[in-house]
């Protein structure tokens, strides 16, 4: 039956193909009928998209269209939100402006910081860090060690060695207040230093050797440290600078000694005579310490939080930054200088921090004019309440110790 089915279907499709050729054969030809449309492919068809113009793009002020006005004719399009937010536009935000008061703002508007293109702030900042204060950074320090490890080779430690003086014949150079005070501001700024130098440049040569876990963890941690020294080298460094300005101000003796280099750059031995202390280190006091000291502590502090109206926005914060990093380079770079004279740079210098005293001789030989004040008796040569026992005794007894 099946068979039967199918064999009456192919019939009458033959017939069906020999009837609609014999019709075609029968119609005359129209010579006015156009001809037949090819026709159209199957599939996806593609068009140029920038020949899409979609009707809402017709308005003469589609580009000034809020976000409202083009969803209602491009449902979907929040070009004029981003395009807000890419210039810095404020948005809502239910947080309280005294909060939060960057909440409702994404990208911060355009500026030019020194050293970075025409950018929103955030790039601008990034920028000079990365361009600027990092590897410039790393140069200065780099060059100032290259320089100390030269002088040390070329010229060795400044200075003769001279037998300690005991009795009358000792000469107090730092009161215990000003030791305590040098040694708590030292051992603050080593702290901030460490730290900020891993901080800043620790991704460059520890971060390969430690491994990201143990790099994070240590820089966690350093910033803690950083973050809690910072009020202890803020409050002694006020300390530093009431106790040791009225021995910085400059005079007739510091043109001379700068006229002559110290002493340090000709063949001779001799130094520039200088008070209680030279031109080099009251330059070191005024341009190394005090004076970027003094915004280094305020920079931190709005880094912190701490003081109350600043440091609530990121504009603040990355100016903040900025001078903070820049400035605290530039005191470790001349601080650098300043360890090396105290250390090894000079014969017995890191002694007359650590005790207080100095023989006639080191005076004499380093700072000539302060060792002839004492001598007249300008300056007195036991400035502390307190006196050493051994030299309470020895001056006691009336014993006179060799000349130094």
């Amino acid at each position: 039956m099946k068979h039967i089915v199918w064999s009456l279907a192919l019939v009458a499709g033959l017939a069906g193909l020999s009837g609609g050729a014999a019709l075609a054969q029968q119609a005359p030809a129209s010579p006015a009928a156009a001809p037949a449309a090819a026709p159209a492919p199957g599939g996806i068809q593609s068009q140029n998209i920038f020949e899409v113009k979609p009707d809402a793009s017709a308005d003469a002020k589609y580009a000034e269209q809020t976000n409202g006005e083009r969803a209602k004719v491009q449902p979907g399009n929040n070009a004029p939100m981003w395009r807000q937010v890419g210039q810095g536009v404020t948005g809502y935000s239910s947080l309280p402006k005294t909060q939060a008061p960057e909440a409702g703002n994404l990208i911060q508007p355009f500026v030019q910081y020194p050293g970075s293109r025409f950018t929103n702030a955030g790039e601008a900042w990034r920028q000079v860090r990365n361009h600027w204060i990092i590897p410039y950074g790393a140069a200065l320090f780099a060059i100032v060690l290259l320089a100390l490890g030269i002088f040390y080779f070329v010229k060795g430690p400044l200075g003769h060695k001279h037998p300690d003086g005991t009795g009358p014949r000792r000469i107090e150079r730092f009161t215990p207040f000003e030791r305590a005070a040098h040694w708590a501001n030292a051992f603050a700024f080593i702290a901030l230093a460490i730290s900020g130098i891993v901080m800043a440049f620790g991704k460059f040569f520890l971060l390969p050797i430690l491994g990201t876990t143990l790099f994070g963890w240590l820089t966690y941690a350093l910033k803690n440290v950083h973050n809690f020294v910072g009020p202890l080298f803020a409050v002694s460094l006020l300390v530093i600078i009431l106790t040791f300005i009225k021995d910085n101000i400059a005079n007739r003796a510091d043109f001379v000694w700068l006229a002559k280099g110290g002493g340090m750059l000709g063949k001779g031995d001799h130094e520039v005579p200088s008070h209680r202390f030279n031109a080099g280190e009251k330059g070191l006091f005024w341009w190394g310490i005090t004076i970027p000291g003094i915004f280094v502590v305020a920079t931190g502090l709005v880094l912190d939080k701490l003081i109350p109206g600043f440091g609530d926005v990121r504009g603040d914060m990355q100016i903040a930054h900025m001078i903070h990093a820049t400035l605290a380079i530039w005191m470790m770079a001349l601080i650098c200088g300043h360890i090396y004279m105290g250390t090894v740079g000079m014969k017995g210098a890191y002694k007359a921090m650590r005790t207080g005293y100095v023989s006639e001789g080191w005076a004499k030989e380093h700072h000539e004019l302060w060792y002839d004040d004492v001598q007249a008796g300008k300056i007195p040569r036991q400035r502390s309440a307190s006196q050493p026992a051994a030299d309470a005794a020895t001056a006691s007894a009336g014993q006179q110790p060799a000349q130094v």
